[in-house]
């Protein structure tokens, strides 16, 4: 996969492009007197001021996967009109957001042909996730398209075949329309590179969508797709589902797996990148998960589990949930700290056991993270950056220079020993202590302005440990007059001194305020339980 050094950097980068604008249907994009103005930020209703879409394709990219299942099982809609009215819809999305690197419309549209052929003859839907569009992030391999993960050296790779879990979610009804942006490296949390430029968020454009999935959160917040798959390996889903205002499943690793090309990690690795679904609802999340599982994917890939996805309830009166209000190195923002005391007021006045969670190891946490991350000193991401001579983005810049120092064998044993030790005093204190869930921030604000995202612990925890996390939208946004600065506020440290440095609730205008649940590892359907009674009482 060598690069074709007879090419400079943007020679290479402009073929990305290309084919991204060479995919977009010209027909369904918005006409110039149809764009918003270019001082507003939140863009979320343009599809409905558009007048482009009829009011069938609104209801249709305004349902969760789960009613659209039931609406074509029940002929209520075709396959094939779910399927234009999102890549309609997704159009407008490109034109306003840049999330897609590559609309797939033509394999999407004849998929969806052949999904309503099957049910006239009979009768039937083809799986649990018939016609359900879904997105996937770049570097998930399809079968001879480029997958470039933000890289320009990685121009000329072709994938051989399909990851797996597309493979999946083919067998289960799916229909796979748009791939879209991440951030260069993949390991930023705000989405840019040099092929296809920056993606920004539909709740506010000021602000990041978050990263590195950034694209699949912009596409799944103004609703270009059902269902979303993205990455995480720090935070990669649940951080973009919370600065986007849509739901985000971190899975415990060995759950779920199938991304198909070496970009799932660069020389990392003892943290395990994930594969997982962001959403529209937990239900959806749930469908997901049930979808592939139930197709037993351990038989195939050997790395997987052999856990089927279990039925399970929760009720409020048997749960026990900690509050995370600080990690005790950055202070969340007034918004995220005003949405976990009405939680926890809301929980507590529905009998649920409400407990405070004191972090451990915060800071030894974060030292792990940045080792594991980049084992090698990030040699491996100098390498493939250094072979294009593209630039370095900002973040990117920043990302590697905090990690300059390579590892040796038996540092990484160390290590791991250290970080299995942690898993289980983690494990531990959640049995003693009758502990189901952990509840707290995604991020210490509700996201940032494009191009600064920087802190990550507030997911990276789990990461390193390996617990499963959801990140879940909890139905308020940042409020100007009572979201206010402490001007009294003293910084405990140098980064708590940049995140309060950041906060101005004018900047932050339209925000949703997105909260993390963490569960126990490999109890993933517990966790969606007790999110579902939980999101109930928090919305009620």
């Amino acid at each position: 996969m060598g690069f074709n050094t007879t090419e400079g950097w943007e020679v290479k980068a402009a073929k990305g492009k290309k084919i991204q604008q060479d995919s977009i249907q010209k027909q369904w994009l918005l006409p110039e007197d149809k764009l918003p103005s270019k001082h507003r930020l939140n863009v979320l209703d343009v599809p409905k001021e558009s007048g482009l879409l009829s009011s069938t394709e609104l209801s249709i990219t305004e349902s969760t996967a789960t009613k659209l299942v039931e609406e074509m099982a029940a002929g209520t809609w075709t396959a094939e009109e779910v399927t234009i009215a999102f890549l309609k819809r997704a159009t407008i999305g490109q034109q306003l957001l840049n999330f897609a690197t590559e609309f797939m419309s033509e394999p999407a549209i004849a998929r969806a042909k052949e999904l309503d052929a099957v049910f006239r003859d009979t009768g039937n839907i083809s799986g649990p996730l018939h016609g359900v569009p879904i997105s996937f992030k770049e570097h998930i391999g399809f079968k001879g398209r480029v997958c470039n993960a933000g890289f320009v050296s990685w121009m000329d790779f072709v994938s051989p075949d399909d990851a797996y879990v597309v493979k999946l979610l083919h067998n289960a009804g799916a229909i796979m329309h748009v791939r879209t942006n991440e951030p260069q490296s993949l390991m930023h949390m705000d989405t840019s590179n040099n092929i296809t430029g920056i993606t920004l968020n539909p709740n506010n454009l000021a602000l990041s969508p978050g990263g590195s999935s950034g694209g699949e959160g912009a596409a799944l917040a103004f609703k270009c797709s059902a269902l979303g798959v993205g990455t995480d390996m720090g935070g990669s889903i649940r951080l973009p589902a919370a600065f986007n205002g849509v739901y985000g499943l971190r899975t415990t690793a060995g759950r779920v797996s199938g991304i198909g090309i070496k970009a799932a990690g660069l020389g990392q690795e003892s943290i395990h990148g994930v594969l997982g679904p962001l959403a529209h609802s937990i239900d959806d999340i749930d469908l997901f998960m049930k979808s592939i599982l139930d197709q037993k994917p351990w038989v195939v890939d050997s790395s997987l589990a052999p856990v089927p996805w279990r039925p399970v309830e929760a009720a409020p009166s048997k749960l026990t949930v900690a509050i995370l209000a600080d990690d005790g190195i950055v202070a969340p923002h007034p918004p995220i700290a005003r949405a976990l005391k009405f939680a926890k007021e809301k929980l507590v006045a529905a009998g649920v056991r409400v407990v405070d969670w004191k972090p451990v190891e915060t800071e030894k946490i974060a030292t792990m993270a940045g080792k594991f991350l980049f084992a090698d000193g990030g040699r491996s991401h100098r390498e493939v950056l250094e072979e294009s001579k593209e630039p370095l983005r900002p973040l990117t810049e920043w990302v590697l220079s905090r990690f300059p120092n390579s590892m040796t064998v038996y540092e990484n044993w160390g290590l791991n020993y250290d970080r299995e030790l942690l898993k289980g005093t983690y494990h531990h204190i959640m049995e003693q202590s009758g502990i189901d869930v952990i509840l707290g921030p995604a991020y210490p604000g509700t996201s940032d302005q494009n191009g600064t995202p920087t802190y990550f612990l507030y997911t990276m925890v789990w990461n390193v440990l390996d617990f499963p996390a959801l990140v879940f939208p909890s139905g308020l946004k940042v409020d100007q007059i009572v979201d206010v600065a402490d001007s009294t506020y003293k910084p405990r440290n140098e980064m708590d001194a940049e995140e309060h440095a950041k906060y101005a609730p004018e900047k932050y205008i339209d925000a949703p305020i997105g909260l993390q649940l963490v569960g126990k590892r490999f109890h993933d359907e517990e966790l969606l339980a007790i999110a579902k009674v939980i999101e109930k009482i928090i919305k009620a």
